[in-house]
């Protein structure tokens, strides 16, 4: 029952934390208004940089908008490649909340590895005459959202709570319980260190925004687009994700059976990397925050995976898609048992 409990309350804090981050992200975007979209015209080795960096981005907004610019023709298939290996989709969220420092330096390797990637890809393509998105002759021209998302004075704010919506009042309530909890201990550092006041900040991030936006923004972003698809969703995985993994090592000796077939675990992180998902990476999450698992696995399937950042392109274009995943899996794996054959 304790097992449950704990599992129970770091799963909160877990998801509180993906979700302040992803309204974060998001709130970026459309205050720029699209000026990461301009800036990436250039040449092929600014499209590495730039698609790679977007991919490194935490979560799954980079992906979505590389394969936006991949299917305008706006980027090579060697950069949505760099950008597709670079990412861990929402799992970067879950490693910055659970080991920070070894999370930042996993978000580089992947960059710089994606900038290699998207030149070795391009070089294959081109060696083997593949033909990638024979469609991808879009107009250039970005949809960006006109709504110009500045935060309201005090008065607007005040007519916001004379007209509470249910969707504003649930993301006040969801945010303020997170903050009394992480306050009191219950959710959370046990003691007051730098990560209980990251986590308040961020949560206190995230009540800023929720109360100064306005309700066009608040609905259309942060409850249609990322409450209402995304909250319970990490939730399930994250909170599931511990408790398989800590009823494993209680009940089994699953620390034993991992450490004795870690050639297969690698090929296992490949091949679950291929689903567009981003539920199934979290065990490998969990695995290695609990020292089951490498370094080298874990970089394999971050390699491999990304999140529900393919998902646009495989409505678009289910050849280049495939394309996308087959070279990441070949990354990964090469990768990842290069680097474990070494002992990292």
């Amino acid at each position: 029952m304790n097992i449950i409990l704990s599992d129970f309350k770091h799963g909160l804090l877990i998801t509180v934390f993906v979700f302040v981050m992803m309204i974060f992200v998001d709130y970026l975007e459309v205050v720029s208004r699209g000026g990461l979209s301009r800036f990436i015209k250039g040449s092929k080795s600014r499209q590495y940089v730039t698609a790679s960096f977007l991919g490194a981005l935490p979560g799954c907004l980079g992906s979505f908008m590389n394969v936006s610019f991949y299917i305008h023709g706006l980027i090579s298939f060697g950069a949505i490649v760099a950008g597709m290996v670079a990412t861990c989709g929402d799992e970067a969220f879950v490693m910055l909340a659970m080991f920070p420092q070894k999370a930042l330096f996993l978000f580089g390797v992947l960059f710089m590895l994606g900038i290699v990637s998207g030149y070795g890809s391009d070089a294959l393509i081109k060696l083997f005459k593949i033909q990638t998105c024979k469609n991808c002759q879009l107009p250039s021209d970005m949809h960006h959202d006109p709504v110009i998302c500045h935060p309201l004075g005090w008065r607007e704010i005040l007519g916001n709570f004379q007209k509470l919506s249910f969707s504003r009042f649930l993301l006040l309530l969801i945010l303020i319980g997170a903050f009394v909890g992480i306050i009191t201990g219950n959710i959370g550092p046990g003691c007051w260190d730098w990560k209980r006041w990251t986590f308040l900040s961020l949560v206190g991030l995230g009540l800023f925004i929720v109360v100064s936006v306005n309700d066009h923004y608040l609905e259309t972003h942060i409850w249609q687009h990322i409450a209402k698809k995304h909250l319970l969703r990490i939730f399930l995985w994250s909170f599931g994700a511990l408790l398989a993994v800590d009823l494993g090592l209680k009940g089994w000796n699953l620390e034993g059976f991992i450490k004795a077939h870690m050639v297969w675990v690698v090929f296992l992180a490949g091949l679950l990397g291929i689903i567009p998902e981003s539920g199934p990476h979290l065990i490998f999450v969990m695995m290695f925050a609990r020292g089951l698992i490498p370094f080298s696995v874990l970089l394999a399937s971050s390699i491999v995976q990304d999140g529900h950042g393919m998902l646009p392109l495989f409505s678009y274009s289910l050849k280049d898609s495939l394309l996308v995943k087959l070279f990441n899996l070949i990354f990964g794996l090469g990768i990842g048992l290069g680097l474990y054959a070494l002992g990292f």
